[in-house]
């Protein structure tokens, strides 16, 4: 009798703190919201005011010291911020209005707030923009925070990568600095573009879809900093650099990885193998093999994968886990060598090229002296 109470009580317990956390939930979304509806509908009305000539120099800047002076202790009111709230209006307005004006039900609705908006002298801010989810150009919009839009707004191009990470953010729930880093690595472009062999060595569909999508062409290791040229350093100075920064390196793959081990060994006829890094992927449920190499690919590099893969499957999978992947991570490669290499092969594998710090962007390269000239110049 106490064992069956006690059971009704903790299922009691259980049944409202779900409910605790789900209005929790729910009030921060609402919240999250209708924050984002103020500053669209303030962003429209600074936008108006200032792209028209109404306002002067500085208004911007003025108008946030006397909102500090009227509302003592008010953040997210900087003048950088406020312009910030002006770029998500810009950013956005076209795209929302012509949701708005394609609803035959709000058609009236967008007349009226097109023709208020017309008025110089209108001193009213809409507020409720975002309130009608089915003008929204995706339903996570108003899932992640002012802040997550800003950075996408800043540093995409165009309206698919704007909603990709938008959705990214919100199912994945990242944090600014886990968008940031993405957004530097550009993983948009990243996505399906890894040379690989799925298409003949994952037979499910689905399991080939999530396979493509959990790993890049080219990893931004920018954290890492090897001064030694190209054909000096050896591979396990990059090992050795890339455990230095395992967390990193795991925000680098992305999610659902979990680190297994380095130098991961296993045995076979009595003879000791090591796989560089051995990882887990949650998603894939499988284990994720990485080969580092310091210079270009090489056809063999394929075969001692093959070799690798089949003995972690032998040794070392569960029976419910999936088989085995392998990324060869080298220093660059060409196309037709990686796509001859894979033929014929019975192992999933992929193969990724990096960058490191001391690697100067492409965008740079004709701005800024080369090393040796740069030798000189000291």
């Amino acid at each position: 009798m106490q064992q069956q109470f006690s059971t009704n009580f903790n299922q009691a317990i259980q049944a409202i703190k779900s409910a605790i956390l789900q209005s929790r939930y729910k009030a921060a979304a609402l919240a999250n919201r209708e924050l984002l509806s103020l500053y669209y509908g303030i962003g429209e009305f600074v936008s108006r005011k200032s792209r028209e000539g109404t306002w002067g120099t500085g208004a911007i800047d003025q108008i946030s010291n006397q909102l500090q002076q009227e509302l003592p202790g008010l953040r997210g009111f900087s003048a950088a911020n406020i312009k910030n709230m002006r770029l998500f209006y810009e950013a956005w307005c076209d795209i929302l209005n012509r949701q708005l004006a394609t609803d035959d039900l709000l058609r009236s609705n967008f007349e009226h707030i097109t023709t208020r908006s017309s008025v110089s002298d209108d001193l009213h801010i809409k507020t409720d923009w975002l309130a009608n989810a089915s003008l929204l150009p995706t339903p996570n919009f108003t899932l992640i925070g002012f802040t997550h839009h800003n950075e996408i707004v800043k540093k995409t191009e165009s309206l698919a990568e704007r909603l990709f990470y938008i959705d990214r953010c919100a199912t994945d729930f990242w944090s600014v600095e886990k968008l940031k880093y993405c957004l530097k690595e550009n993983l948009f472009s990243q996505q399906g573009k890894l040379a690989n062999n799925f298409a003949i060595t994952i037979s499910d569909a689905d399991l080939r879809r999530k396979a493509l999508l959990s790993f890049k062409d080219e990893y931004l290791l920018d954290y890492i900093n090897i001064e030694s040229p190209d054909e000096e350093f050896d591979e396990r100075v990059l090992e050795s650099e890339i455990m230095l920064n395992i967390k990193n390196f795991i925000m680098s793959l992305g999610k659902d990885f979990a680190f297994i081990g380095n130098q991961y060994r296993f045995i076979v006829e009595e003879q000791e193998y090591f796989v560089d890094l051995l990882f887990f992927n949650r998603q894939l449920q499988c284990m994720v093999a990485f080969e580092l190499k310091r210079g270009a690919f090489k056809p063999e590099y394929i075969g001692k994968m093959n070799f690798y893969l089949s003995a972690l499957d032998d040794l070392v999978r569960l029976p419910h886990e999936n088989r085995s992947i392998g990324i060869i991570l080298c220093k660059s490669k060409k196309e037709k060598i990686v796509e001859y290499a894979f033929r014929d092969t019975s192992k999933p594998m992929g193969v990724s090229t990096y960058k490191l710090a001391t690697e100067l962007p492409e965008k740079y390269r004709d701005i800024l002296p080369d090393e040796e000239e740069l030798r000189r110049l000291m």
